[in-house]
């Protein structure tokens, strides 16, 4: 997937951040959101050392700062064992719409995240039934309760560590064989859940996409973009799955739209569109409505000058005597 990351225009106004966050706060909490480390699915690697490497400040005072938001905001679920963070309204910020590219991706990632936990915290602020669907594959009952005790709500830190090392002994090796083989054992229980919930979310994304290509050509036909161009319809719709646009459909409809205004009912033309909404990096209709609101004509720099009279230049107030110098 591509490696941006989206955060609403609201986030300074928004209660929580505005009133209960401190400018540090809001500071930690958008390096979180935008890191060069954060997945697709919310939940990644990282260490207090790094952080505190990338934004600046010494190890204690992100220390503090996770504390805040960990035991004070509820945001944010951390496992020192395994290093892993969790944003827990990740899908608000990131979560428009769920194309395959992106559902492959978060399935890919979901199967890398150690601690499962985490997956639940994060799936309990989605909303949209696709993701969701997805995200519930890879939970597990008994190991979802470890969100309800304090297990990651007061963490310890290492005082004379700044790598952040816990206090946590480290295991035998037997025990270690053993945590693994429970996890075998959890993977071949789980494997045909996931599958079907996986089979599930294809078939919602079929439904959607068919939906997607029917308004397109309807609109392609209805308009007269030329019913029998069968190859010009192909390309268009191409544009469903290869781009990077959030709201593929919505997006196309708006370039057809334009055409027709301007009577330019050409593929071309409509491609030309795309290409420089894509440029632009406008990957919603919101976006490309924005921008075309704000666009300013060109500056007016010329001047109006008046027009130089042919002839000698003669200077205002001079009254010629016409007969000055005739000879009668």
């Amino acid at each position: 997937m591509a490696r941006f990351r989206k955060v609403r225009t609201d986030f300074w106004v928004t209660p929580i951040h505005s009133e209960e966050m401190t400018p540090d706060d809001r500071h930690f909490y958008l390096y979180l959101l935008t890191n060069q480390r954060t997945k697709q699915i919310g939940i990644y690697k990282t260490t207090i050392k790094q952080i505190a490497f990338d934004m600046g400040y010494t190890t204690e005072f992100i220390q503090t700062l996770m504390e805040r938001f960990i035991q004070l905001h509820r945001l944010v679920r951390y496992n020192p064992e395994t290093r892993e963070l969790a944003i827990k309204n990740w899908a608000e910020y990131n979560f428009d719409r769920a194309g395959k590219p992106m559902m492959d991706c978060i399935f890919s990632e979901l199967k890398e995240v150690q601690d499962i936990s985490l997956i639940q915290y994060v799936a309990e602020s989605i909303h949209k039934p696709e993701f969701r669907l997805l995200y519930d594959s890879f939970c597990n009952k008994e190991v979802s309760l470890h969100v309800e005790n304090n297990t990651y709500l007061a963490p310890v830190w290492e005082e004379s560590n700044e790598t952040f090392t816990t206090r946590h002994t480290i295991r035998g090796q037997e025990e270690e064989k053993e945590e693994e083989k429970e996890k075998e054992q959890q993977q071949e229980v789980f494997q045909p859940l996931q599958e079907d919930h996986l089979n599930n979310v294809h078939h919602l994304q079929g439904k959607q996409k068919m939906k997607d290509v029917k308004d397109i050509i309807a609109f392609w036909d209805n308009n007269g973009f030329g019913f029998s161009n069968v190859n010009a319809k192909e390309q268009l719709l191409s544009w469903l799955d290869d781009c990077r646009f959030l709201q593929p459909k919505d997006v196309i409809l708006k370039a057809l739209k334009i055409a027709c205004t301007n009577n330019k009912r050409r593929l071309s033309y409509v491609l030309g569109i795309l290409k420089n909404w894509e440029n632009e990096s406008l990957l919603t209709v919101e976006e490309i409505d924005f921008y075309q609101e704000n666009q300013k004509p060109a500056a007016n720099n010329w001047k109006t000058t008046k027009p130089v009279p042919s002839g000698r230049y003669i200077p205002s107030g001079f009254n010629p005597d016409i007969s000055e110098g005739e000879d009668w």
